[in-house]
């Protein structure tokens, strides 16, 4: 179903077109959240451990960053991740206002058994498309995600 919203063609070819792009992100999310409860790791966890993972310690700012979350979400993760000591927080000696985050043995070892199964899981989902629309997708979003971007960025600097 596509908009009731009966304006230009272009407001309601975007319209039609944002439709089917959350409708597609909530069942591809709905479907990750069962399956990553499964494994047990929240959506939040999990992106924070394969970030340290695959690209090593960061700041909690730049991991926010990186993940694209607010900083309190981060904090709030880290505290969860710390008290089941996956992950390990260590403010800089010189400037404490920073904060760094890396992996412990324990996390390096949790993510690295779990993230595999994460990936044959999406795999299976994005079967459905053949791997040239699977690219076209890619190319498409994120030509998107950086015209967002680059608008933002333009507001800001007013």
């Amino acid at each position: 179903m596509g908009t009731h919203y009966h304006g230009t063609p272009r407001e309601t070819r975007a319209l039609d077109t944002f439709i089917r792009l959350m409708r597609a992100a909530d069942s591809v999310y709905a479907n990750l959240h069962r399956h990553l409860g499964e494994i047990g790791l929240t959506h939040g966890q999990l992106a924070i451990l394969e970030a340290l993972l695959h690209l090593g310690p960061m700041s909690q700012q730049q991991l926010a960053t990186k993940i694209m979350r607010s900083g309190s979400n981060v904090t709030t993760v880290l505290d969860n991740l710390e008290k089941q000591t996956l992950v390990r927080r260590i403010r800089r000696s010189d400037d404490r206002r920073v904060v760094n985050v890396s992996l412990t043995p324990k996390g390096r070892r949790h993510i690295a058994e779990r993230f595999p199964l994460h990936a044959r899981r999406i795999t299976e989902l994005f079967a459905a498309l053949d791997p040239k629309e699977q690219t076209q997708l890619g190319e498409l979003c994120r030509k998107l995600g950086r015209s967002i971007r680059t608008d933002q960025a333009k507001d800001r600097a007013g």
